[in-house]
């Protein structure tokens, strides 16, 4: 899509130039060549207004898109530090129990289904 962004800046400076241009009297030919050149950057135009208003928050404003942004961030943060708690404790608890297990005699004959 972001080509069509792009495209835009060529298709206008097209028109420009098309409507620009030193002929004195327009030629049929030129006048076809601006309406062409004039409908397909406001097609390009409508496209890329459709485009942009169908992006998820685009309804919303900038100022309302930098609060979802911070709170995002505020939440990422929270959850990165939760997985740490979570990570900490985890090593604590696998290596108490490596300890308990070392000290652990383990009867093979016991466990064994007869």
């Amino acid at each position: 899509m972001t080509s069509l962004y792009e495209s835009l800046i060529l298709k206008l400076a097209n028109v420009v130039e098309l409507a620009t241009q030193d002929q004195g009297a327009f030629t049929p030919q030129a006048k076809q060549a601006l309406v062409r050149s004039t409908k397909d950057f406001k097609e390009s135009v409508r496209e890329a207004h459709q485009y942009a208003t169908t992006l998820p928050g685009g309804e919303l404003s900038v100022e309302e898109q930098d609060e979802v942004i911070d709170m995002l961030e505020k939440l990422k943060e929270r959850k990165r530090r939760q997985l740490a708690e979570f990570a900490e404790k985890v090593s604590t608890i696998s290596s108490s129990q490596q300890d308990t297990s070392l000290k652990m005699e383990v009867d093979s004959t016991a466990s064994t289904p007869a």
